[in-house]
């Protein structure tokens, strides 16, 4: 297993480039199945999450071609099976996003349970809700089978604003006869950039950007050529980093429209950037102070479904707070064990009461010492990450995995801007 072994107390400086969306990347990637055309993806991240989506395509029949440096030639006209195997289905949470396109292109779809980050219970019922709607009909027997002669639209409520529920049912009602409504619908930055690609390809969706989402069927898609956005969760994470180590950071490559919900945030630990349209900057002459709400009130920051401050981002929060003067509460409000990740940052000398599975009152600044680390999941991971860049002392990282599943290349970037960290087995 591999590990990373970083030394803290090194302030970041330089600059560095937003990778691509990676949660634009995975379900783009299954959309290709829609169409017997090439698809060409630019800014695809190179990242393990990645890598496991288009072995999952090229068991479906599909090719996937790297023509240049992050960007793939995707060509699903070959369609062999509509069966993910086991093996890659528990690796990423992503693969039940292959059961929209492969009913809508083949009729049927069987799918094991998908694997990925353990942050709690993430259901799946809003999907089979979706589908079963547009005319699926499914089965659970271990697997998860999806069959269906005929796809018509429907008037779809979804129960929560699920992501990925929401990019199955636009790939499914597609190809569906007549117009779906699709109310409730997640409508972030990833879900967005599906809905571009899709119309590029023929599709007609309108309200993108919106919670209500209207799809009238098409009969055929075509190919198309189609950049993604860059991942604002990456970008969140570098401020995070910059501010807590007390560093500065250019980061090139962004929407500075997308990182709006994290600013309002993280203006409440006292942190502030500038920005252009595609740059941001955030300098080393940060406050870090608690803003405390109207009256002296100990300010509360909690996530929320887009454009809500976005819950991959609570950890990466959580650790600049404790390295700001003042007490706050960070309230995870979609995950029920997220937040577990915080008794390794008390274990460093954090001071942080877990009030429970989704409240942690967090009291800084804390100097933290090295440790001894595990990742438990992609975003926890980068927050250790940035904990260990905090600390004083040589601090030891392992699962890191789950780190490289969301965050490309990431020990070379790091150490570009004066981090000092290494990786080894």
């Amino acid at each position: 297993m591999s590990m990373y072994i970083i030394e803290g107390g090194r302030p970041i400086s330089g600059k560095i480039k937003a990778s691509g969306n990676k949660n634009a990347a995975l379900p783009c990637i299954a959309a290709s199945l829609l169409t017997s055309e090439s698809i060409t993806l630019s800014n695809v991240p190179d990242i393990e999450d990645v890598h496991v989506m288009l072995e999952i395509y090229r068991t479906l029949g599909g090719t996937a071609e790297e023509i240049a440096h992050n960007c793939w030639k995707l060509n699903g006209a070959n369609i062999k099976s509509c069966a993910i195997p086991e093996v890659l289905a528990e690796k990423i949470r992503a693969s039940i996003l292959f059961a929209g396109p492969l009913v809508a292109r083949t009729g049927q779809a069987v799918l094991p349970p998908p694997g990925g980050d353990v942050i709690g219970r993430r259901r799946l019922d809003t999907h089979f809700l979706a589908l079963t709607l547009l005319g699926a009909k499914v089965r659970v027997n271990g697997v998860y089978e999806f069959k269906a002669k005929k796809l018509s639209g429907a008037d779809i409520f979804l129960d929560e604003a699920s992501v990925t529920a929401t990019e199955n049912a636009v790939m499914a009602a597609v190809f569906a006869s007549g117009e779906t409504v699709v109310t409730n619908a997640a409508c972030e930055p990833h879900v967005q950039d599906l809905c571009r690609m899709l119309n590029l390809m023929g599709a007609k969706i309108t309200g993108v950007g919106s919670n209500i989402l209207h799809i009238t069927g098409v009969k055929k898609l075509g190919g198309c050529e189609f950049q993604l956005g860059a991942d604002f969760m990456e970008v969140g994470s570098f401020l995070g980093l910059a501010a807590a180590t007390r560093g500065e950071l250019e980061i090139e490559g962004v929407l500075a429209s997308e990182i709006r919900p994290a600013k309002i945030a993280f203006g409440k630990l006292g942190v502030s950037w500038e920005h252009s349209e595609k740059t941001i900057y955030i300098s080393k002459k940060q406050q870090l102070k608690v803003n405390n709400d109207i009256g002296g009130m100990i300010p509360k920051i909690d996530d929320a479904p887009w454009p809500g401050f976005p819950p991959d981002l609570t950890s990466i929060i959580t650790v600049l707070a404790t390295q700001v003067e003042g007490t706050c509460l960070i309230h995870e409000k979609m995950f029920e064990s997220r937040m577990f990740f915080v008794d390794m940052l008390i274990g460093m000398g954090a001071r942080i009461v877990l009030c429970d599975p989704h409240r942690a009152v967090i009291s800084g600044p804390a100097e933290l010492t090295a440790s001894v680390l595990t990742s438990p999941d992609v975003r926890a991971g980068m927050a250790m990450v940035i904990a260990a860049m905090c600390a004083k002392g040589k601090s030891v990282i392992r699962n890191v995995y789950q780190i490289e599943r969301g965050y490309e290349n990431i020990i070379k970037r790091l150490t570009a801007i004066g981090a000092k960290i290494d990786r080894a087995e």
